[in-house]
């Protein structure tokens, strides 16, 4: 692989990420869509009748800390092109892939209609889980959706970044009366609100959040699991994430 992208990145070649590929799209005689916007260091390509999106960044020095998500395993090799699809609003599938001419027949594909095995064959860095195939078949529930990403997200972060957040969520999943219910998360800590909400609406914090119910669980209070009313008054302190969320489930108002 040769391609520069910007200050920082692999040397070799030039110009943007969007000019690398459209260079490649045009050597291999596949047709890419117009990208989004006009910044050159991430290519961005969307539909908005079929709400298919990708969007592709370039290769990084892992040492930098970056915060980028994969479903990688942790521990596991990272490099590429980091490329993801997405489906009204959903990300479907990531991953790093090597070459650009991998990159630029996935990304056709994807936003032509292909499903994710599919796309797949064409891009084997990319990854999915069941649920995103299950979820292709056949729309899942709004809430049932909203906890796969939500327990995708943090389970699949390559560096481990939030493993205290995760294991609240697994512990709040495995009770029923919380999975009726919508899990929110901002900075590391868990609430659940019984609307639907999406990543648009993160601004409202905390305390704010529309249809909220029930305590808050805080992963990172004084090295416990911090259970807490909306105005931010301590309830309890626990060593574990089951117990900060049997706290949450016993003080849960009667919804029957």
């Amino acid at each position: 692989m040769s391609v520069e992208v910007g200050t920082g990145e692999r040397q070799g070649g030039g110009g943007g990420l969007q000019e690398v590929l459209r260079r490649t799209a045009e050597g291999l005689g596949v047709v890419l869509p117009e990208p989004d916007g006009e910044l050159s260091a991430i290519a961005r390509y969307g539909d908005e009748e079929s709400g298919r999106r990708v969007t592709v960044r370039p290769p990084y020095d892992q040492s930098w800390g970056s915060r980028f998500l994969s479903v990688y395993p942790t521990g596991e090799q990272c490099g590429g092109f980091w490329t993801a699809l997405q489906s009204c609003g959903v990300l479907m599938a990531g991953g790093w892939v090597t070459e650009p001419a991998e990159v630029v027949r996935a990304t056709a594909a994807w936003m032509s209609g292909a499903g994710l095995g599919e796309t797949k064959v064409l891009a084997p860095g990319i990854e999915y889980r069941p649920w995103a195939v299950e979820h292709e078949q056949e729309p899942l529930d709004a809430v049932e959706l909203v906890w796969h990403i939500k327990l995708d997200r943090f389970h699949t972060s390559s560096w481990g970044r939030l493993p205290r957040t995760h294991a609240l969520l697994v512990a709040a999943h495995a009770q029923p009366a919380l999975r009726r219910l919508t899990p929110i998360t901002s900075h590391f800590n868990v609430w659940f609100s019984t609307r639907i909400a999406f990543f648009q609406n993160r601004q409202a914090g905390f305390g704010h959040w529309a249809g909220q119910v029930g305590y808050g669980l805080f992963p990172h209070d004084e090295r416990l699991y911090g259970v807490r009313r909306r105005d931010g008054e301590l309830v309890a302190r626990t060593e574990t994430p089951e117990e900060a969320v049997a706290l949450l489930v016993a003080a849960l108002p009667d919804r029957s």
